[in-house]
């Protein structure tokens, strides 16, 4: 084998230990990330300024939109799913507070009542984040608090009101 091609085999191989590793570290990141969804809210004094455009620059959080409601001179209502390590969470619902945003943890705003609940799945026809999903195995429907956008669509599908709570927009 021609020197040149040896060279260009090593770099191969190198580069393929280098893309092997990067795989690995993100593999051992993913496993420790979490992610939670907040309700932000911005009163019309802050916004306007660029906080959710920091959050992924200085604190590394992968985020997504899944609602907004910008109400101009008056207030904004953001849903993001936010993902990170516990302290990158942490961080970024402290800078949020600090910079003047209300922060409000979804996962904690919409509650099941399991003695009303009668499966019957209702609510799941309605939630469009599968926060409500029956088990197929055991045909009862499961509630994963943790993927709730605090919609309220449920409450208001449940014929026996085994779903409460406060809705980002109302009381439910």
């Amino acid at each position: 084998m021609p020197p040149a091609e040896k060279l260009n085999s090593a770099e191969k191989v190198k580069s393929q230990s280098v893309t092997a590793i990067n795989i690995f570290i993100l593999l051992i990141m993913r496993n420790r990330m979490k992610s939670i969804n907040v309700l932000l809210i911005f009163k019309k004094e802050i916004m306007y300024k660029p906080i959710i455009y920091r959050i992924a620059k200085d604190f590394e959080i992968i985020f997504n939109v899944l609602e907004a409601k910008i109400l101009p001179k008056l207030e904004g209502r953001i849903i993001l799913e936010l993902r990170g390590t516990d302290d990158q969470l942490e961080t970024t619902i402290s800078y949020f507070r600090e910079e003047g945003v209300e922060v409000q943890i979804l996962a904690d705003m919409i509650k099941r009542d399991e003695n009303r609940c009668v499966h019957c799945g209702a609510c799941t026809a309605v939630c469009r984040v599968d926060a409500l999903v029956i088990n197929r195995s055991t045909m009862e429907v499961e509630f994963h608090p943790d993927k709730c956008v605090a919609c309220g669509l449920c409450r208001q599908a449940c014929p026996v009101n085994a779903m409460s709570g406060t809705a980002i927009d109302r009381e439910i």
